[in-house]
């Protein structure tokens, strides 16, 4: 199998062992990277907040520095999802009102990926309030699919996909609620982690009306690496994560695997069936056990009901929506007590199951369009969906804060496709471990 692959450019751990290798300096490092966004993105337009000058001079001192192992992102050159800060940097979330916006201080991740030796050379586009699978807003434009610039590159960290599949950073760090980091790797043919909720802080990830305050890290929502590879998102998880995970180390021939292709509340395009069903085929070839039903699963109509009337209320903080109703404080209690009722199913079911694979999004990346994708419809198999139901598969593992790794594992028509393998809560390292054995087998 065979999906598209734009770059052979080297991973973040393969750059920091160049670096500390003495093979590369930092400064190269930073250097080559500027150089290829300086070449790259004016077709893509991914990094769309620069911060060149601060990351050469950083560069400079680095390259004087020891190459010390406790370090292990020392002089690796990156960026980071616009809604995150950096201290003088603008965070905008994509509205001109803020494009004034200047962070005062670093997000706790880009603090505790600096303290790693990671160098910021900017920031990637996004859709206004993270809320869409484009990444167009009226201060930064639009970001292009880098397999197809009529296409997006997913939302709402699209940016930062685009940048990493097209080569000109190694890895990226995004946010995700509505599949806003699994889709974009699905677009664009990488790999995404969605953590496992509270695993990962948010803190300094908040929209500019907090004017640079604290804020709740809000329900649903999580931060989770992109890359190319599963050994940057297995090390990028493990320098961000709050408390400390342990992996089951099981290898996957002797796990339990169950797969769903098909939501009650939308279906799957044709071409993400095919890629993900030649997938399984390996797979289970490989002599891996795949089930494809088991009465263990939740009723996914009600989940997905459920799950979008948390995430309305959650994206909205409570303010009134269509029905013009705010949401009451004992709403949301009732809201928290569905969640944790149907996390407990989940849990169930993990009692039996190791993992279970499911497409990232029903359809490959769509092409660009005005107005959100959300709010019109989108055309599966010939036919027209409301673009609120292909949120399916990514409420399925967001809805029971359960941790999803993609990867890609084909194509279809020179678009890649991804699958999700998703596990227990807190199984965030065995979900990279079972995607990383999942594309040995299929890609070698």
């Amino acid at each position: 199998m065979s999906y598209p692959k734009l770059t052979k450019k080297p991973g973040a751990i393969e750059t920091a062992a160049a670096i500390r290798k003495g093979e590369l300096s930092p400064l190269e490092a930073v250097e080559a990277v500027i150089a290829r966004i300086e070449r790259l993105d004016a077709h893509i337009n991914a990094v769309v907040v620069t911060d060149f000058d601060r990351a050469r001079d950083r560069a400079r001192q680095m390259t004087d520095q020891q190459r010390g192992e406790d370090q292990p992102l020392f002089g690796v050159p990156m960026t980071i999802k616009e809604s995150f800060d950096i201290e003088g940097l603008p965070t905008c979330w994509g509205h001109e009102e803020y494009a004034d916006n200047i962070a005062k201080r670093d997000a706790k991740v880009v603090r505790q990926l600096k303290a790693a030796g990671a160098i910021f050379l900017g920031k990637t586009n996004i859709p206004p309030d993270l809320a869409d699978w484009q990444s167009n807003n009226p201060v930064y434009g639009r970001t292009n699919n880098p397999h197809d610039h009529e296409r997006s590159p997913g939302g709402s960290s699209g940016g930062s996909a685009a940048a990493v599949a097209s080569g000109m950073v190694p890895c990226e760090y995004g946010t995700d609620i509505g599949g806003s980091v699994r889709v974009p790797a699905h677009f664009c043919g990488i790999w995404g982690h969605k953590s496992s909720w509270g695993l990962v802080s948010k803190q300094g990830h908040d929209h500019p009306l907090m004017a640079g305050r604290d804020a709740h890290d809000g329900a649903l929502s999580i931060a989770g690496p992109l890359a190319r590879n599963a050994a940057d998102l297995r090390l990028l998880l493990g320098l961000t994560q709050t408390i400390p995970l342990t992996a089951k180390g099981k290898p996957l021939k002797d796990c339990r695997l169950l797969a769903l292709v098909d939501h009650p509340s939308c279906p799957t395009d044709d071409a993400v069936r095919a890629p993900i069903e030649a997938a399984l085929a390996e797979i289970e070839k490989a002599g891996v056990r795949v089930d494809r039903t088991s009465d263990l699963v939740p009723d996914l109509e009600a989940q997905q009901a459920d799950y979008m009337r948390m995430l309305n209320v959650a994206m909205a903080r409570g303010m009134p929506g269509p029905n013009g109703k705010r949401a009451s404080a004992t709403d949301w209690f009732d809201m928290l007590d569905t969640q944790a009722r149907n996390e407990n199913a989940w849990a169930k079911l993990f009692e039996t199951y190791d993992f279970v694979l499911t497409p990232p999004a029903p359809v490959l990346a769509v092409p660009h369009r005005e107005g959100r994708i959300f709010d019109g419809t989108v055309t599966i198999n010939g036919g027209e969906q409301p673009g609120g139901s292909t949120l399916c598969w990514a409420g399925l593992a967001t809805f029971p804060n359960l941790p999803a790794t993609v990867l890609p594992v084909g194509e279809t028509g020179g678009l890649p496709c991804g699958i999700q393998v998703i596990s227990r809560r807190w199984a965030d390292l065995d979900c990279i471990a079972a995607a990383e054995a999942i594309g040995q087998i299929l890609h070698g």
